[in-house]
């Protein structure tokens, strides 16, 4: 059976998503819970978007695949469905920094990445001295100068559509950095917090943090509204293009098709990520 975890994390402690030997990161741990949970060697997990070192989620989402039998031998005398033993057991192996809020059996054709429609963001930026809270420290950046919010969703509007993002993006050989990113906005929040919401269909490496500090760049004054779209057309990174800090940026929710549709969109965005 596939089964898909929704699982949320504080990213502050890990080397972002994916395994890597003799660091702390969130499929390393994940990857063991599940598998002590289930009492197996191994398991393989595949995540919907990979995080960077220091980035949180609210909404990811995960589906590994591994024998009913499996499950239901896992539960051992629980009188609990074996996916909801499943979720109780991992988050009582697991740190509290990282947390499965659900388990269901995925329908037909379910994959975490391939058969997403988009992934929605938001960057938390406290530009207000009098708002800034300690507490907050790990999930939102403090901005020492104040930002113009009308000016950087005038900038904003060029970064939405189909588009080659390479000037927000470190590059992979061969891959393709055309993405189609769907809406791109500010707002203050009920804190007063300046919050970006950014969604795509998906996202380069480090794209939503480039975008963010260009646009910052915006609201402070230190570049014109139409320096954003220069940069988009260089289609070229350029260090002036600040990489905001990791731990502003909180992956949200991924949204699905419809269970008929969910294989079509894996072939669809499959074909779209082939090598150039």
């Amino acid at each position: 059976m596939r089964i898909r975890l929704d699982v949320a994390y504080d990213g502050t402690d890990f080397h972002g998503w994916a395994t890597q030997p003799g660091l702390r990161t969130v499929q390393g741990e994940l990857t063991w819970a599940v598998a002590t949970a289930l009492r197996v060697p191994e398991v393989g997990l595949t995540c919907a978007g990979r995080t960077d070192t220091g980035v949180h989620a609210r909404g990811q989402v995960v589906h590994l695949d591994v024998d009913e039998a499996v499950v239901a031998a896992s539960a051992g005398r629980s009188t609990d469905p074996p996916l909801d033993a499943l979720v109780r057991r991992v988050n009582g192996i697991l740190d509290p920094d990282v947390r499965v809020r659900r388990a269901a059996q995925a329908p037909e054709g379910f994959d975490a990445r391939f058969s997403a429609l988009w992934r929605r963001y938001a960057y938390r930026v406290c530009d207000d001295p009098a708002l800034v809270d300690p507490l907050a420290r790990r999930h939102v950046l403090a901005w020492p100068r104040p930002l113009d919010l009308d000016l950087m969703n005038d900038a904003a509007a060029a970064l939405t559509g189909q588009q080659d993002f390479a000037s927000f993006c470190k590059q992979r050989e061969g891959a393709t950095t055309v993405r189609v990113v769907h809406d791109l906005t500010w707002a203050r929040d009920d804190d007063g917090l300046a919050v970006a919401t950014v969604r795509a269909d998906a996202f380069c490496h480090s794209m939503v943090r480039a975008l963010v500090g260009c646009l910052l760049a915006i609201g402070e004054g230190r570049r014109p509204v139409g320096w954003a779209a220069e940069r988009l057309a260089a289609r070229e990174r350029d260090s002036s293009v600040r990489v905001a800090h990791a731990h502003g940026l909180t992956l949200e929710e991924v949204a699905y098709p419809p269970d008929a549709e969910l294989g079509a969109r894996v072939e669809l965005t499959r074909a779209r990520r082939e090598p150039v």
